[in-house]
């Protein structure tokens, strides 16, 4: 049998843990719970959410995404060996085939489909946040990009997690018990721990003590425009 939720929830949140991850997320804890925590999610979870502010988020996630796939392509690129290059293949293939997909099919169940997604124009929030991640990647080496993709690729893992381990968060009568289904998945749970994994090998290749300060603002500056993101959508209910 596999790990159930609450297993799932303490990979995330284990006491004392001294991998790259545990160490950021333990740095800034108070934003990081203010991400994984927000009143979108805890909407997401009660079923609650407003549609309007669901379909904001889904048409800027789309445009989101698209970028985020641009930033796993760099770090292919960024790469010095082929393990770091599949690992980051995994998560593009990810983005592609099996997030972009999620929301094309919400959006498609409201009318709105893949093309009026893509003509939509983004959010200053939505342009942000990519930017911002893509701006550390070209500026930065392979290990600046995972940081700054971090708050997004395990950050989502913990929160399909905790809301997954939440028994009001589940059940048919919650509208979007999908996504919710998608981000605690063993599919998507296996990208977020692969993702932690890579963290520390590129911790240990190209890191140090040294770069720990840099690296916990940049991973602080992400989660921050995470949790923009969460908001912009929020204000559109």
């Amino acid at each position: 049998m596999g790990e159930g939720p609450a297993a799932r929830t303490g990979v995330y949140e284990s006491p004392g843990a001294k991998g790259l991850f545990a160490r950021l997320r333990s740095a800034i804890r108070e934003e990081w719970e203010r991400y994984i925590g927000h009143p979108f999610v805890r909407a997401l979870a009660a079923g609650t959410l407003p549609e309007a502010a669901f379909r904001r988020y889904l048409g800027q996630d789309y445009l989101f995404l698209k970028q985020f796939a641009r930033a796993w392509a760099l770090a292919v690129y960024k790469a010095d060996d082929l393990d770091e290059m599949r690992a980051a293949t995994t998560a593009l293939t990810a983005v592609l085939d099996v997030e972009m997909g999620l929301h094309v099919r919400f959006c498609a169940g409201w009318g709105l489909g893949e093309a009026e997604m893509a003509a939509r124009p983004e959010a200053s929030a939505t342009i942000a946040y990519t930017r911002y991640v893509l701006e550390k990647g070209l500026a930065g080496d392979a290990l600046d990009l995972h940081v700054a993709l971090a708050p997004c690729i395990v950050g989502y893992g913990e929160i399909g997690a905790r809301l997954a381990a939440a028994p009001a968060a589940t059940g048919e009568a919650n509208r979007y018990q999908a996504w919710i289904d998608m981000y605690a998945g063993a599919e998507y749970q296996q990208v977020a721990a692969a993702e932690i994994a890579a963290l520390d090998r590129l911790f240990a290749a190209r890191g140090g003590e040294a770069r720990l300060v840099a690296l916990t603002s940049t991973f602080r500056q992400a989660t921050r425009l995470e949790i923009d993101f969460w908001q912009m959508g929020l204000d559109a209910a």
